[in-house]
Parts: structure tokens; sequence; C-alpha cells
């Protein structure tokens, strides 16, 4: 007997704290393999103006109130917590048409992205609640007026408009660096897989791990929405250019010149170089990404490669592979052990494709797959929305206008040929900017012209060859520290990047003004901020020491045993250190100087507090510079001050910078930089006490 049918839940938006439907019945969502309802939605009656204040007033004040540790910390929280779900995530993945393996891309990919944003935050930037650009701007002689570019939260709400391919990393991977940079979010995912994204929010929900307001969700129509955004808010988009267009030339995106990222079609290349022959492991590599690429998530990325550009002597062999790697693609249900492939999004989603495949035809002729006979191992051809990968092949590539202007958003690619490599690097642009290109070779000058020919038309470019093939993620995947978006067609915008994907939520603001004053501001000390004088910073715990603790260390004078004896014991034996007359020669000394390394190490001499005591190891320096020559006979002195406190919030210690200056006789500086140490919180510590 066949199992009852599941009758399809009604999705609610969750808005201004709470679970709200819409007051119709709305769109039915189908199951992409089985045709079976899935759910409900809409989102008619919502108040969208009320649902941007409750972002903006419930909830931006306690985001900002939190400092980028806390924040850092709170998307670790949530993304353990989303881990020990994704099985029920999986599950309901199914209905989108994705096998495991895509699901495991969208549900621990997107997961996964936030854990990376939770740990780059807690390791590349300040527990503070203000983030430093770049160095101070002194603006006087006297050092009384400086300037210090900051980065501070928007005091808006970012409006999330997703696609439906990936609905789970879709959302993620652009609620982590919003959340993080301190500013709350709004989510509309695409209807057609909305079910699976608002299964996931209402899990974020329950944890009660973030704010109330941080996260709002618009299952359905924005409504009029955009009416309401303003010069704080910010807006991303992921979907066709068309659509996206639209949303950017709305009349309040312009007139409050509201920050808009657009992230749209992309016709994405990959190009065999001439060295990647039959029998080479890069054609190997390149016909088994290729094929990778038509057929996970049922080609439906917007990092697929939709163009594959190979030397005309290659093309034959290439089709012959591809089409071999294509004919053992299993198609059929998605929750099925042998699946290679599952069904496209919805019935709709492949007649859309089919449509650009007969755009396609004009100009090119298919060589592998059938768009219309489908071959199923499972499923009804019928009820699920299954596609055959279908392979096409362009002779005249520079004639295919519609290769490179109609994008087939499924298991789609065109195979072009070109006759030298200046040929494959223009047909690459003719996409006209695309998210990601690729190059298959183990020749460094064929990666050297592709890469430099292709990066000014894409966001990003990916070589493979045989060295990188079990390491590489490969072409089609975005990393959370790599910027993620494209020029062009692409949508002109950046995603993702690290903590640039970060700072696109924070405004870029130049403070000028006394260093005291300024120091104030930051959080951090600089030169000419205040200073104070006492017990040795080194004996001080964090519960003690304070921005602008200063130590002003004894002088020691440099001898030339001290360098002879440096030399000898570190095997240094540059010439300048060691030869007068050669020293003398160069056009930076007038004689034999000391060693960098040994300025370095005397100051350290001067400021260690060698004791035991709550500096608990030193771990680096930063900008580390030497300015002036120091001669035999002359007098170092160290000024060592508290420049930067970063406690960390899961440790019983934190980081401390300090500005450490070294000086001769004169008052010339010879030596510049940042001193990182560890620091007990307490001292002594709690199980010492």
């Amino acid at each position: 007997m066949n199992a009852p049918l599941r009758a399809p839940r009604r999705l609610e938006s969750y808005v201004c704290g709470a679970w709200t439907p819409g007051r119709n019945e709305g769109q039915t969502l189908l199951d992409a393999a089985t045709g079976e309802p899935v759910a409900l939605v809409d989102s008619t009656g919502l108040d969208f103006a009320a649902v941007l204040d409750h972002g903006r007033t419930v909830a931006g004040p306690t985001l900002r109130a939190m400092s980028f540790h806390d924040r850092a910390g709170m998307l670790k929280a949530l993304g353990l917590a989303l881990m020990e779900r994704k099985e029920e995530f999986y599950a309901e993945s199914l209905r989108t048409g994705a096998t495991r393996p895509d699901g495991w891309v969208d549900i621990e990919g997107g997961i996964g992205t936030m854990l990376a944003f939770a740990s780059k935050g807690r390791r590349e930037l300040p527990n503070t609640r203000v983030l430093t650009d770049g160095d101070i701007e002194p603006l006087s002689r006297d050092g009384s007026f400086s300037a210090q570019h900051i980065l501070s939260p928007l005091q808006g709400v970012a409006v999330h408009i997703n696609a439906f391919n990936f609905p789970v990393w879709g959302m993620l991977e652009k609620i982590a660096p919003t959340l993080l940079a301190g500013v709350p979010c709004i989510v509309k995912p695409a209807s057609q897989t909305a079910y699976l994204t608002e299964l996931v929010v209402r899990r974020i929900v329950e944890t009660g791990i973030l704010p109330e307001g941080a996260l709002q969700l618009i299952c359905g129509s924005v409504g009029d929405l955009l009416d309401h955004v303003t010069g704080q808010d910010a807006v991303t988009f992921t979907g066709s250019a068309h659509t996206g267009r639209k949303l950017k030339a709305h009349k309040a995106v312009i007139d409050n010149s509201v920050r808009f990222t657009m992230e749209a079609d992309s016709l994405n290349a990959s190009i065999l170089g001439p060295d990647a022959v039959p029998g080479t492991p890069e054609f190997d590599l390149f016909v088994r990404e290729v094929a990778r690429e038509m057929t996970s998530k049922a080609g439906q990325k917007c990092t697929a490669i939709r163009r594959v550009i190979a030397p005309r002597a290659q093309v034959d062999a290439l089709v012959e592979a591809l089409r071999e790697r294509l004919d053992k693609t299993a198609l059929g249900l998605p929750g099925d052990e042998g699946t290679r492939m599952g069904p496209l999004a919805s019935l709709d989603q492949r007649e859309e494709v089919r449509a650009r495949i007969r755009e396609l035809q004009a100009v090119a002729e298919i060589v592998a797959g059938n768009p219309d006979d489908v071959r199923l191992a499972s499923g009804d051809a019928d009820k699920g929305a299954f596609l055959n990968p279908v392979l096409l092949y362009a002779d005249r590539p520079f004639a295919a206008d519609a290769v490179h202007d109609c994008e087939a958003f499924g298991p789609v690619s065109t195979v072009l040929p070109y006759d030298d490599l200046g040929e494959a690097v223009e047909l690459a642009r003719l996409g006209k900017g695309s998210l990601v290109s690729s190059v298959f070779t183990d020749d460094k000058a064929v990666a050297e012209e592709v890469v430099l020919g292709a990066a000014p038309f894409h966001g990003r470019v990916l070589i493979g060859n045989r060295l990188s093939a079990k390491s590489s993620t490969g072409h089609g995947s975005p990393l959370a520290p790599l910027v993620h978006g494209g020029p062009g067609r692409a949508g002109g915008g950046e995603e993702l990047g690290g903590i640039r994907g970060v700072k696109h939520y924070m405004q870029r603001t130049a403070v000028q003004g006394t260093p005291r004053l300024l120091s104030a501001v930051t959080g951090r000390w600089i030169e000419g901020a205040d200073v104070q004088h006492g017990v040795h910073p080194f004996r001080k715990s964090l519960a003690d020491l304070r921005i602008g603790d200063q130590l002003v260390t004894e002088s020691r004078i440099v001898t030339l045993e001290d360098v002879e004896h440096f030399a000898a014991f570190t095997g240094d034996t540059f010439y300048a250190h060691m030869d007068e007359e050669a020293a003398r020669a160069n056009p930076f000394f007038d004689g034999r100087v000391a060693h960098g390394y040994l300025i370095a190490s005397f100051a350290a001499g001067l400021f260690v507090e060698p004791n035991p005591g709550p500096v608990l190891a030193n771990y680096g320096v930063d900008h580390l510079r030497f300015l002036t020559p120091v001669y035999f006979g002359d007098s170092l002195q160290v000024r060592l001050t508290c420049k930067e406190i970063n406690p960390r919030a899961t440790a019983d210690h934190g980081e401390v910078r300090w500005d450490c200056q070294v000086t001769n006789q004169n008052g010339a500086v010879v030596a510049q930089y940042d001193v990182l140490t560890m620091v007990a919180k307490t001292w002594p510590p709690a199980a010492q006490a």
C-alpha cells in the first residue's frame, strides 16, 4: 500500500517576536521529486514597516552593546546547536530535490560557514565594539591633532533576499557576517524551498541564542518592505539579474543610497590548458570537475560551469570522456542510495531550463543527453522535475552569442573550442562578468596568462592541477574566507571574503581630534594619549592593567663586543656588522652597525620583568621596523606602553598589544613595533590564590 500523503504545512513568518501566518492560503509548494504538496506559503497581512522597526529598535541596540567576541561566541553556539539538528534538515532537504551530498553542501556547508565566521571573529577582531581601520593619521606637527578611521555597525537592518537553490547555506552565509558586525537581519527565502529555511529558523529561535529581533523571517512576498528602507539599512539579493535590477532600481533604495549587493546570473567558464592533453592528470581532473559541476545540485548552482573552454585539438576526446561520465549519472529520487543526481527544484524550473536549451541549440548542437527523454533509475518523470545532464558543442564560439548570454540554470554546459590561449581568455571574458572561472594546467606560463587575463572579469579564479587535486575544494565551492561575488553580469557585489564581508555592514568614519580623546573612542592607545606610570605593567593582570600603562626603562650602551658576540653566536655575519670599510660604502650607514635583531633582543632585556607573573607568553611582534642605524657607543632606551587589551571570553587569559619604541641617546627612534603577549585575567590564578 502507498503511504498516506502528508498534509502540506502552512509556513509562517517569524516577525516582531512571533510566528505569524499570512491571511490567505497562498501558494502550494510541491516536492521536487514526487510532486506531492509540501507546504503553503503566504505573507499577506504582515506590517513590513513594523518588521523593519522591530529589528532596528529591539535587536539593534542589543547587538551593538555586545563586543565582536561576544557576537562571535553567539555564532559559535548557534552553529553547534544547528549541527546537532542536521539530520532533521537533511530529511526536509530531500523534498527540494537535493541528494545527501547536495544537502551536505547546503546544510553543513552553511553551518560550517557560520562557524568559520565565529572563529575569524575571535581570532581577527578585537574584543571591542568598534573596529579601527588602518594606522593613526597625524594631522599636526606637535601631535595634538590626529585622525583615526573607525568602523561601527549600521543602525538599521540587513534585508537578505535569497535564491531557491541553497535554502540553508544561502541564509547562513549572509547572516553570519551581518550578525558579527552587530546588525540585525531579515531573511526572505525564495518561496519554492522556503519550507526548509523556515524549519531551520524555527530551530534557531528555539535555541534562544540570538537576541530577539536579531533574525526575522518572511515566508512569501516582501510586499512594501523596500518602501521603508533607509540609508542605515542594507539589502542583499541572490537570484536572476532581471529581478535584481528591479530591486536595485527601487525608489527608496536609490533615494536613500541604501547599500545593495547583488549576486545574479553567472556564465562561469572553466578552461582546459593546452598542456592538459588526454592522459595527463589535468585532463582527467578537468573531465571530473566539469561533470561534477553539471550534476551537483542538478546544476542549480550559481558557480556551476556553464562554458567548457578547451583546445580545439582536445575537443573530440573531451566530449567523449564527458559523455561517458555523464551517461553513468544515475538520475532518480534524491533519497535513494544509488541516485547520483536528483531533480530540479520544480516542474516550472525544468521547463525554464528546457526553454534555455532550445535557445542554445540555435548556435550549438547537443552532443550528450536528451532534455526531453528522461532516463530514470527511480521516480516518475511526469511528477518529478527530472532532467538528464545535457552537453552542447558550439564549433564557432565567437559567433555563438547565446552561449555567452543565456544561462540554463540546470545540468547544462556547452563546450567551446579555442585555437590559442588568447582566444581562451577572450571567451571567458565574453561572459561579461562571472562569479568564478577556473583553469586546469600544470604549466606556469599558462596559469599566469589565464589568471591575469581573466581576473578582472571574475570574483574568483581557481587553478587546478595534479598537486592540488586531493586538497582542492573545486571550481564551484564558495568559501567563507574568500570573496563570493563578481563584476558585471554577476551583479557587481561581493559576499563572504572573511572580515571583508563583516565590514560591508559597517560604516567607515574618519574621526579627528586629540590623541587623548581618540584613544577614549577607540579603546586603543595612540601616541600622545594619556599614560600612567608606577608598577611594572608586566606585574599587572588584566583585572588591573589599563590602556596607557607605561614603562620607561634604563639605558644600555651597545658595544663592539656586543655586536661581534651576537654575530658569532647567531651566525649573522652580514658585512654591515663586521666590515667597517664595506659598511661605510653602503649608502645607508656611516660605518659598522648593530644588528636589528640585537636591538630587539636588548630591548626585551630592558623591558621584561623576569619573575613569574601574569604575563604568560610572548607570541610575536607586529610591524617591526628599524628606523635609525645604531653604532658602537650608542645608548638604547625602551618605552613600553599598553596599547590594546583583548580578554578572551572562554579562557583565563587575553591578548595584550604593547607599543614598543626604542630610542637612542639623542631621542631618535631606532626601532618601533608591537609586542604581543598572553596575560592572565587575574594573578595569582584562582587555583593558586
